[in-house]
């Protein structure tokens, strides 16, 4: 006669990939009881056989069977449930399927309304007004040498010059290249101001034209992933049936002279359209 095969709960637990704390509780619960128990150590012993009942019991479960409901089967001499028992699972199962429908429907509609709320915190269409601007344009070596530019030249020489700016303030800067350069960057800088002054050989005064309608976009990160913002705003354009009417503006709002980190640098860009 064949020895009968005896694991004991911690090998039983490890090769059927199920931790001790459930069997103890299928154990509490009489549906999966020990083949064999020793009166002397307390020790567990689980035979083949009931391998074959816990992947039973494993597959009742994932086809929607309480434990309670399990149990019962298990009392029954067949072991399996009625017609009538699938047929109620089956049941319970559509509803379930309708709720999670539904559910899931929810959650679409208001991850689409977060994605609308996003894109209308992006983006937004204003008119800009007719303004007085102070402008300087130079053909400067790259990006990071406008900072220095506004701070040591424009600037000062806008105060020398007494000129009012109407709060909060507004400047932005008007790309002239014909085709990206990331050096010789022929670039002006423009700023309102309260009145006309007398142009000089740094500061020119002009008057700007309103803007009926301008698409503005938020860009955070550094002045060379511009190319992304521009790529969002011209599909928002197409979508929208809008087209370029001018030359973009961009805005500096928060840079170098005020964040180390450049992902922190907040721009916004402002494209005439019609």
């Amino acid at each position: 006669m064949r020895e009968k095969t005896k694991l004991k709960i911690g090998e039983f637990s490890h090769l059927m990939q199920v931790t001790v704390k459930t069997l103890r509780h299928y154990e509490q619960k009489e549906l999966l009881i020990p083949d064999e128990v020793d009166e002397w150590t307390g020790y567990r012993y689980y035979s083949i056989a009931q391998m074959h009942k816990l992947n039973s019991i494993r597959k009742l479960q994932q086809l929607g069977f309480t434990l309670e409901e399990i149990r019962n089967l298990y009392d029954n001499e067949y072991h399996a449930p009625s017609v009538e028992q699938l047929s109620k699972k089956i049941e319970d199962t559509e509803k379930l399927l309708k709720q999670l429908v539904a559910r899931r429907d929810q959650l679409l509609e208001w991850m689409d309304s977060f994605k609308k709320l996003k894109i209308m915190e992006k983006f937004s269409i204003e008119s800009l007004p007719e303004i007085i601007v102070a402008s300087h344009r130079e053909v400067i070596s790259d990006y990071a040498a406008l900072a220095p530019l506004c701070v040591n030249v424009i600037g000062p020489e806008m105060q020398r010059l007494g000129c009012k700016c109407p709060p909060p303030g507004y400047c932005f800067t008007i790309e002239h290249n014909k085709e990206y350069s990331p050096t010789d960057i022929d670039i002006e800088y423009c700023e309102q101001v309260e009145d006309v002054g007398v142009d000089n050989s740094i500061i020119q005064f002009k008057q700007l034209a309103a803007v009926p309608k301008a698409l503005c976009m938020k860009h955070f990160g550094p002045y060379e992933r511009f190319y992304e913002s521009f790529t969002e705003g011209f599909a928002y354009m197409e979508q929208n049936g809008y087209r370029i009417a001018g030359h973009p503006r961009t805005c500096y709002i928060d840079g170098i002279w005020n964040q180390e980190d450049p992902e922190k640098w907040l721009s916004i860009i402002q494209i005439p359209i019609e």
